[in-house]
């Protein structure tokens, strides 16, 4: 299993309303990097989802529930989207701040490429935000 992280600013599209509408396609994705991320994700895999500008948190858990497909959003085929559905809420939001400060954590893809949309996630790194939510 990999794992994920996805971004989405909370007043375009939030945890609430993604658990609300019972997940989603992850689409508009419009980076190369994270376009070849979106490629790798496999079924099953774990993703956080992160609020972006406003929060700045990791606040909930997603699961890939379907893989990589072209992105009925564009005109260019080299585009996909890949099916994403809500595992749970956090216990505790895990804070930008809360990453940066963290020995485990701090070379995380969202720390050094903080405009990624989607990035990866070690395992430890995985591990490491679960444990500071309370979900270990």
């Amino acid at each position: 299993m990999n794992y994920w992280l996805v971004k989405s600013e909370p007043f375009k599209f939030s945890w609430d309303t993604f658990v609300n509408k019972g997940g989603d396609m992850w689409d508009g994705v419009r980076n190369y990097a994270a376009r070849n991320n979106l490629m790798a994700m496999k079924t099953g895999d774990q993703v956080f989802f992160y609020h972006s500008n406003e929060g700045l948190e990791i606040v909930g858990l997603a699961k890939v529930a379907k893989e990589h497909y072209p992105d009925p959003t564009a005109d260019d085929p080299r585009w996909v989207v890949v099916d994403l559905v809500p595992v749970k809420k956090l216990k505790k939001a895990v804070s930008l701040t809360q990453i940066k400060a963290d020995p485990v954590l701090k070379e995380m893809a969202i720390v050094r490429q903080s405009r990624l949309s989607v990035s990866p996630v070690t395992p430890t790194e995985f591990d490491r935000v679960m444990d500071l939510a309370d979900e270990n």
